[in-house]
């Protein structure tokens, strides 16, 4: 292909990427009904985008509707994409790139939070400082025997992540990670 031709005006014509590619976090509120996240996942499988996390609750009741929490990475261009391509599935109500919204209001972030199990298999000293790590972290005990404690922790994934590989040489034996909620600071909702 001559390097020098112009674009065909397809959507999927590739070029050359010079954007920063970033993670996004994206709030989609959908109708609660059977069928409905599969849709939004194919979008983004049959599209190649991948998906970092994902939470899904019904988060209103009496009128049957869902947020979806998605952290996905992308240039602005192909994150605009993805978000428009979201606002056209017919029970998807809105689209809100938090990540966005936080920087328009003078943040760097919007406010995330994840929950994680974290068993670990250990008896003698590593059991002494396997607790007095999990205290520094505040985390929780659910679940202790004689050779196992089970720990929750919740707070920014980078957090998690450093728990994590602290307790690994430790006796990490099971993670188990909810994906990222969020939502923006200040009074206005989605």
């Amino acid at each position: 292909m001559n390097a020098h031709l112009q674009p065909t005006g397809s959507a999927y014509f590739i070029s050359p990427e010079t954007a920063a590619v970033e993670n996004h976090t994206l709030s989609v509120l959908v109708d609660n009904e059977p069928g409905v996240l599969a849709r939004v996942i194919g979008l983004f499988s049959g599209r190649g985008y991948n998906i970092e996390s994902l939470t899904v609750s019904e988060t209103e009741h009496e009128a049957h509707l869902s947020r979806i929490t998605i952290v996905t990475r992308g240039t602005p261009a192909v994150l605009e994409q993805i978000k428009a391509q979201l606002e056209r599935i017919v029970p998807v109500h809105r689209v809100l790139d938090l990540t966005v919204r936080a920087r328009q209001l003078g943040q760097e972030r919007p406010i995330e939070r994840e929950v994680a199990l974290v068993k670990v298999i250990g008896s003698g000293e590593v059991r002494a400082e396997t607790l007095r790590l999990a205290e520094a972290f505040q985390a929780k005990v659910v679940d202790a025997t004689l050779d196992h404690f089970i720990f929750e922790i919740t707070g920014k994934s980078s957090k998690i992540d450093q728990f994590v590989s602290i307790m690994k040489p430790l006796g990490l034996n099971e993670i188990c990670r909810t994906g990222i909620a969020a939502m923006n600071r200040g009074p206005q909702g989605m």
